[in-house]
């Protein structure tokens, strides 16, 4: 997943811009091996209301299990903070849910810890409904 020269984490806005526009073009066609590759060995997911996880090996089955689930997955990644060893993104995405068929579409944000270049720490938060339904948060507040 990662783009730096080195095994260094990203120093400059243009390499932490460069790493997410990396792993955004790794989701569509799914490439789980280098995914894989852009995460410590350690590494620590918290991910929604996914119980937190660790390791490569629980890794490479949350994104194997997604891509079987998302079909014709397009995401949109933006940069929005490079603070230290800390990378922030918004992302948007619409797939196919293979299961129902119903086309899908979510919105969230995360957190990325890097450590020697990979992601140490990936923290996620998102809304996820179907395409034609509107609701969600804005719908409670009315």
């Amino acid at each position: 997943m990662a783009v730096q020269t080195a095994n260094r984490n990203p120093q400059t806005i243009e390499e932490a811009k460069a790493l997410v526009e990396h792993v955004r073009s790794l989701f569509s066609p799914w490439d789980i091996d280098t995914l894989i590759d852009g995460f410590t060995d350690d590494c620590v997911v918290r991910f929604g209301t996914v119980p937190e996880f660790r390791g490569r090996e629980r890794l490479r089955d949350f994104f194997t299990t997604r891509s079987k689930r998302q079909k014709n997955y397009r995401l949109r990644k933006d940069l929005r903070s490079l603070s230290g060893d800390i990378i922030a993104n918004v992302w948007s995405g619409e797939w196919e849910d293979a299961e129902s068929g119903a086309q899908m579409k979510g919105f969230g944000v995360e957190t990325w810890v890097m450590r020697g270049g990979k992601v140490a720490v990936w923290e996620a938060a998102f809304n996820v409904s179907r395409a034609d339904l509107t609701g969600g948060v804005g719908e409670l507040l009315k």
